[in-house]
């Protein structure tokens, strides 16, 4: 809500405090207090890369105000720091922060550990807080992105990276907040392309969307395990739609919301995005492309086989569990249905006014000479209506077909298959499993690496430098001079007296021997 940096980085700051207390709400719980303190950290990294570009627009602009700032820019179009372009500099910064917050790679790493938290806190952080400040802050600040076109490139191949191949890891989770999770990072690298092509608006416009089917995906998988009693592994359910038919259709209404299926939210927001990278000229946007189209395969491939395996086929539920399995409390059960109405129309109701109509154009600039991606989605818009039967002549919509096909057949129709293809495919399954080995990097270098770094400093600067140079080693001179002079104090008088006529006879031949001493010409 606010006009300045300031307040903006108050505010930050205050979302990142309010998520690590929230993460870390079961404080008893090591692996809890693990999750918050990574979150804390990761995005401290962000924050610091965000905080040096606030200093930066400070200094070029003399201003925090947005609207001084913006205005102001054609000071720094042309400007370079240290042999890069000013402006690159900044927006490259910038994004950082937004990396931090909106997790993406390689500063994604907090965001599956978020899911230490009670359900609810998943589904607050995942739809609505932590996540949408990266997107909202980048698409305010697009008078600036909007004069760099590397930063804008950036920003679309780490959204694309991470769009990608933070869907491949939704493939082999079992944990079902974590499939839930991953899809978050997917879809957020969905928002971070739409970005990277001027299309700011697309992107606020899925971040909306996928506020009420992700809260509702999370709230569903709360549903689920206070029913088979804090299980969370999709491997331990099944057949859970006939004992769970209220979650069971609100949990059908999210997925099909997710993986962009026609006339659900998320299908207008994401067949948006991807349009919106196919008219783009940015470099490297032919490979964005078709990484966003393989994204639309794995979203649904990873939704549906999570989907099939709690709901669908034979019930591997353990039998007390499965004595006791009802649809859950009104408590919960209302949230699901009210999310899923908004879920299902949402993206009807709203892309004609957010996207070509006006709720956002005095928030966002885009250079349209340059950036022509909203122009060309404009005018290949006919309603929202038209574009649910169109869709069936859409790439995207078949990779979905096939992302569902493939579900069904590796979960339910030949679940032999997912094993053989595991130990064919073990090194691929491996490289998933360890998440990329970002965790372990981050472990040997940065954790490991710092230990060790901290260790040496020790050792060297505050052990050798300080304790033995400067403290012990002022404390040794003094004990050495006390030393030295100590002999002179004898006590005895005709001692002090003969020090006493030495020091004069000193004195005297200094003065009469320095030839143009002062004390020659004072007369007695």
């Amino acid at each position: 809500m606010s006009n300045n940096f300031m307040q903006l980085f108050f505010g930050w700051e205050a979302v990142g405090l309010v998520s690590y207390l929230l993460i870390g709400f079961w404080h008893h719980k090591e692996s809890a207090v693990e999750a918050n303190l990574k979150a804390f950290l990761v995005n401290r990294v962000g924050d610091f890369g965000f905080l040096l570009g606030i200093g930066l627009v400070l200094a070029f602009s003399g201003s925090l105000d947005y609207m001084e700032v913006f205005s102001s820019l054609d000071k720094v179009v042309g400007q370079s720091l240290w042999g890069a372009d000013l402006i690159t500099v900044i927006c490259l910064l910038l994004f950082v922060g937004a990396m931090g917050k909106s997790a993406q790679v390689p500063l994604h790493v907090w965001l599956p550990g978020s899911m230490e938290g009670p359900t609810p806190i998943s589904a607050l952080i995942h739809a609505a807080t932590m996540v949408t400040a990266g997107i909202f802050m980048v698409s305010r600040m697009s008078p600036m992105f909007e004069l760099s076109d590397v930063a804008l490139t950036v920003v679309m191949v780490i959204g694309a990276i991470t769009a990608l191949f933070m869907g491949l890891l939704g493939i082999v989770q079992n944990d079902i907040k974590k499939v839930v999770a991953y899809s978050t990072l997917s879809q957020l690298g969905y928002m971070t392309v739409a970005l990277g092509v001027s299309a700011y608006s697309v992107a606020i416009f899925h971040l909306m969307t996928h506020a009420f089917f992700k809260a509702l995906l999370f709230l569903g998988a709360g549903s689920v395990i206070v029913a088979m009693h804090h299980e969370q592994d999709i491997r331990k359910m099944g057949g859970l739609r006939k004992k769970m038919p209220i979650t069971y259709w609100t949990g059908l209404i999210g997925t099909l919301a997710l993986i962009g299926f026609p006339g659900f939210a998320g299908f207008y927001s994401k067949d948006m995005i991807i349009e919106a990278v196919h008219f783009s000229s940015l470099p490297y946007a032919d490979w964005v492309y078709y990484a966003v189209v393989a994204g639309v395969f794995i979203t649904a491939f990873y939704s549906f086989r999570m989907f099939f395996l709690v709901f669908h086929g034979e019930s591997r539920v353990d039998p007390h569990t499965e004595e006791h399995l009802h649809e859950s409390a009104p408590s919960i059960t209302f949230p699901l249905i009210a999310l899923a109405i908004p879920s299902a129309v949402i993206g009807y109701l709203t892309i004609d006014p957010m996207l070509f109509n006006g709720w956002l154009d005095n928030a966002i600039t885009i250079d349209a000479a340059k950036h022509a991606s909203m122009t060309e989605l404009s005018k290949m818009f006919h309603g929202a209506a038209a574009m649910i039967p169109h869709a069936v002549y859409t790439v995207p919509f078949w990779m979905m077909v096939g992302g569902i096909a493939a579900a069904w057949v590796f979960s339910l129709y030949r679940t032999q298959w997912a094993t053989w293809v595991q130990s064919k495919f073990q090194g691929i399954n491996y490289i998933l499993e360890s998440l990329y080995g970002f965790d372990r990097f981050n472990e040997i270098v940065f954790v490991s690496g710092i230990k060790k770094l901290g260790n040496f400093l020790w050792k060297v600067s505050d052990a050798g430098l300080i304790d033995k140079m400067v403290v012990n080693g002022s404390a040794r001179m003094v004990g050495f001079i006390g030393s030295v002079v100590r002999p002179i104090q004898t006590g005895y008088v005709y001692h002090y007296a003969f020090f006493m006529i030495f020091s004069l006879l000193i004195i005297l031949t200094w003065v009469l021997f320095a030839g143009d001493n002062p004390l020659l010409q004072i007369e007695f």
